[in-house]
């Protein structure tokens, strides 16, 4: 019996382009000048990791900011980015600047499954703080009190290793196999199952990851029957 659900974020809850275009362009436009406004505090812990991932010790805040906005070009999954654009998004998130996306039947399916007592969490590579962010400043009202929890690639690990989904269950105390995954992306897929969850792909239209056997995929949460 299916007791737990965790979500993905883009291409699962929310529109991919969403994400791309306002979280990611706010963030190119921030970056190098909140990098720069904040050396000496809570830029320091970036800095130093990015030029550490980069293999660039010698790196000024300027190229900082070049090589972060080359990976958030080529979607690489890096705890400094994400970290970074978690503190700069926030502000977006709280001046009006950004809200969260979400496709039609996502508020409705998610209320339904927290009223019949299923738990939810959601599983992101983007930063914890991003994701509370997008559910809190939801268009069309706060999805916050729904989710029981938040897991990123720095609390979890990376998305397509079953070690990552192995973790997350240890840490919420659910046996896998009352646990119950849903993706867009069919690696992701493929580690969930691994770890011994259960896993459904979510195929929408316009979405970049297409189905892939032999996951089961629905077009929209309501499609999803649960016990």
């Amino acid at each position: 019996m299916i007791t737990t659900i965790v979500l993905d974020i883009e291409g699962t809850t929310s529109p991919t382009s969403s994400v791309r275009e306002e979280l990611y362009g706010y963030t190119r436009t921030r970056l190098p000048g909140w990098l720069a406004e904040n050396q000496g505090g809570a830029a320091d812990p970036i800095l130093a990791a990015t030029r550490i991932q980069a293999d660039r010790p010698d790196a000024d805040a300027a190229e900082v900011a070049r090589i972060l906005i080359d990976w958030l070009n080529t979607d690489v999954k890096s705890e400094p980015l994400k970290a970074a654009q978690g503190i700069i998004c926030a502000e977006g998130f709280r001046n009006g600047s950004l809200f969260g996306e979400f496709f039609e039947d996502v508020a409705p399916a998610l209320r339904a499954w927290r009223a019949s007592g299923h738990e939810l969490y959601i599983y992101s590579s983007g930063s914890v703080r991003n994701q509370k962010d997008w559910f809190e400043f939801a268009r069309g009202g706060d999805l916050s009190p729904l989710i029981s929890g938040h897991f990123d690639l720095s609390t979890a690990g990376p998305k397509r290793e079953a070690s990552s989904y192995e973790k997350i269950a240890g840490a919420i105390g659910v046996a896998p196999e009352h646990i119950l995954f849903l993706s867009d992306h069919p690696d992701e897929l493929d580690a969930a199952v691994a770890a011994g969850w259960s896993a459904i792909g979510v195929s929408r239209p316009g979405e970049p990851n297409p189905p892939r056997e032999p996951h089961r995929y629905i077009s929209d949460f309501g499609d999803l029957d649960l016990p």
